[in-house]
């Protein structure tokens, strides 16, 4: 059980990261190819990359990772060094700069008992080409198993943070705390717990929490194991079974809507927006979710809204967009009826 505390300074503190974070969503998809966990959820993810990463010859670059990033209760903290670092370089960078004394750390940490591998004791003494090696052998796994899906990864991630802003904007901190409930409950003395491999207390001492998204965590939480690091907790988005084949039907693998007959009609961007609005979204939101500027994201809202596809309505200082049932009907390809 993992036992955290929050002072009212502590609440006032907590943040939620914007971003998914790739080394995170790396480390977690690995230990989804080393057990059968959600398999409702993602055996065809696991079928789909393990034949993608056999054709693209990386068998053997998996294993090494899986050796140094096992399913277990501990794997090191140094391949997970961001908070919601969106951009896998800067991740990738920051990892790479551990000092020397933590990498030989944690390694001793995850081999002890048994025999280290020739590579990790590299890694331990700060080998440049090892750590080289290992952030190369990060970024090919990155682009077979997780990058083809980074679409479907930060629209669920966008999603997840849009109900939790609305939660804290209405009701504070307090209120955001309570939309991880049952991931993280809160008992009579205050005290908030979750399921966790060992007991163990996380302690923040007045140092700001962040709470992160993960698309490929699931059934429970996770915390760094070194205490003196920044204070992080990564918990489960587990997306919907079937995820993966809707993903597929609008396009998936970086095209989105945009490879929708839809697009054709018209045009690429706007049946991108079109298609995130079958949930309420702000003009920034939409901005945020495909990477659109406040204007352009307002000049294609209009563009539809005059067209009938989309809905829009003020809430205060906000406008929130929806699609309409003429909307949904063209994403779905349904015709009325004359």
């Amino acid at each position: 059980m993992l036992r955290i505390h929050f002072s009212t300074e502590d609440l006032n503190r907590l943040r939620v990261a914007a971003q998914p974070d790739p080394l995170w969503e790396i480390v977690h998809s690995l230990h989804l190819l080393q057990n059968r966990q959600a398999a409702l959820v993602f055996d065809p993810w696991r079928r789909e990359v393990r034949a993608a990463l056999t054709r693209a010859g990386l068998t053997r670059t998996v294993a090494a990772l899986i050796r140094l990033c096992p399913s277990a209760a501990y794997f090191p903290d140094f391949l997970t060094p961001g908070q919601g670092i969106a951009d896998l370089e800067t991740g990738v960078d920051r990892m790479l700069s551990t000092p020397v004394s933590r990498l030989a750390d944690e390694l001793s940490r995850l081999y002890e008992g048994g025999p280290v591998p020739p590579v990790a004791r590299l890694l331990a003494q700060g080998d440049p080409r090892a750590l080289m090696r290992l952030g190369d052998a990060l970024r090919r796994y990155y682009a077979v198993a997780v990058e083809p899906y980074q679409e479907a990864i930060t629209s669920a991630v966008a999603a997840d943070r849009r109900g939790r802003a609305e939660a804290a904007l209405e009701y504070g901190p307090e209120g955001l705390l309570a939309t991880y409930r049952p991931v993280l409950t809160r008992r009579d003395d205050g005290m908030f717990e979750a399921s966790y491999p060992v007991e163990r207390e996380l302690e923040l001492r007045g140092r700001p929490l962040t709470m992160l998204s993960s698309f490929f965590c699931v059934q429970r939480p996770i915390a760094l194991a070194d205490p003196a690091l920044p204070p992080v907790l990564v918990h489960p988005m587990t997306p919907e079974p079937g995820w993966l084949a809707r993903f597929r039907a609008t396009g998936g693998a970086g095209e989105g809507a945009a490879g929708q007959p839809v697009a054709h009609l018209i045009g690429h961007t706007r049946a991108a927006v079109l298609d995130v609005l079958d949930r309420p979204m702000t003009t920034t939101q939409l901005g945020d979710t495909l990477r659109l500027t406040l204007s352009t994201a307002s000049r294609h809202a209009t563009v539809l809204r005059e067209a009938g596809l989309i809905a829009s309505e003020r809430r205060g200082s906000h406008v929130l967009h929806r699609r309409t049932t003429l909307g949904d009907a063209l994403m779905n390809g349904v015709a009325f009826a004359s």
